[in-house]
């Protein structure tokens, strides 16, 4: 059994142990102390990484009370080594672990729903609940989890006796052998768990929910805590103060100049539009419809263009009128309308001829190919 320092002080930082074994792992090694502080993955919290006589440890893992620790270089067995974890990323992780427990207990004590999923990731942390939540609940979940941070109440970690953990009430996700580790907020949440947590919520600084979508017929809630929070905020403020420089806006006054931007878009969209279907008018004028086939090929048109123009020369008389839109490096769309032949058998033969894909009704085809507008026109 390996003695686990981190139990005795979730802040502490370094300490002195000695080595059991090192096996090699892979492209590594596999080492055993008979103490440490390094934490193993468990409880939705990754391992603890750092220094460990000399070499790097990268990963930590448990099986039957010994934990591994996963290096990249060998230790002798015997000798008294030296080890100190990645405080900041413990303490990142400490500070978005103990926010979940906050957040699932705010929701299990108002909704009665259980947390049924946490994962806590290198940048994000995603909790899943068996209910609904509504966005207006949500900010409300959000501010009483922020207002329990500012408290700084103090988070305890129980030891319960068998007969003690019967007469308690506490959230559990798993069936649990042995000795039973709690972790209370209390009036917030309490909850078996074997993570290291903040001695109180005042670590946490802030928690910030920023995304939730429905996920198996409950919600999936993203979280943001302390340092995650702080570098959310300084990014979003960076690319607003961005924003706001481009469109000469006040910081706060962002959304509202977007708006009138969004509008005056659509206004000259509309404009452009309208100039686009009397350039076609005009176009379609001077195009000579006597040909049996009027054909037309024209880099410019885009979206309903190629339809449009195409009935304007049906409506002036064409028989047979086709429309190709691109160039010959990248290929063709093409549309093929005529209000008494079927239009059909020409389709079929430009795909044939250009590895093209399309079809449609006798009296309209539409499609694509590729080939060179000299080519085309001969099969045409």
């Amino acid at each position: 059994m390996t003695d686990k320092l981190y139990y005795e002080s979730s802040h502490r930082k370094d300490f002195e142990a000695q080595v059991i074994s090192c096996e090699p792992e892979g492209e590594g090694y596999k080492v055993v102390l008979d103490k440490t502080v390094f934490f193993p993955e468990g409880g939705g919290q990754y391992a603890d990484t750092g220094i460990l006589g000399g070499v790097h440890v990268l990963d930590a893992q448990e099986k039957d009370g010994i934990i591994y620790h996963y290096t990249d270089g060998a230790l002798t067995p015997g000798e008294i080594v030296k080890g100190e974890i990645d405080w900041e990323k413990r303490f990142e992780s400490m500070q978005q672990h103990s926010g979940e427990h906050i957040i699932s207990g705010i929701v299990h004590g108002r909704f009665g729903y259980n947390n049924v999923g946490f994962h806590l990731g290198a940048d994000y942390c995603t909790m899943d609940f068996d209910g609904p939540i509504t966005k207006e609940q949500l900010k409300e979940i959000e501010e009483e989890a922020n207002r329990i941070v500012y408290k700084n109440l103090n988070i305890e970690i129980l030891y319960p006796t068998k007969e003690e953990l019967k007469d308690l009430t506490y959230r559990s996700k798993i069936e649990i052998e042995g000795q039973v580790r709690i972790v209370n907020i209390p009036g917030v949440d309490i909850c078996a768990c074997c993570a290291p947590h903040v001695d109180r919520t005042g670590e946490i600084g802030n928690i910030k929910l920023v995304d939730m979508v429905s996920y198996k017929g409950g919600e999936r809630i993203t979280m943001l805590s302390g340092s995650r929070a702080l570098a959310d905020h300084q990014q979003k403020e960076e690319s607003v103060k961005k924003i706001s420089a481009l469109l000469c806006a006040k910081d706060t006054e962002v959304a509202e100049a977007v708006e009138k931007l969004k509008e005056e878009q659509l206004d000259l969209k509309n404009q452009v539009s309208a100039l686009k279907q009397k350039l076609l008018a005009y176009q379609a004028k001077e195009i000579d419809v006597t040909p049996e086939l009027v054909k037309v090929f024209d880099s410019e048109l885009s979206g309903n263009e190629p339809r449009e123009l195409m009935n304007l020369l049906l409506e002036r008389g064409a028989k047979i009128c086709a429309i190709f839109a691109g160039n010959d490096e990248e290929g063709y769309r093409y549309v093929i309308g005529s209000h008494s032949e079927d239009v059909r058998v020409i389709s079929k033969k430009l795909n044939e001829a250009f590895q093209g894909r399309g079809g449609g009704k006798p009296q309209m085809v539409q499609g694509s190919l590729k080939g060179t507008a000299k080519n085309i026109s001969e099969i045409l």
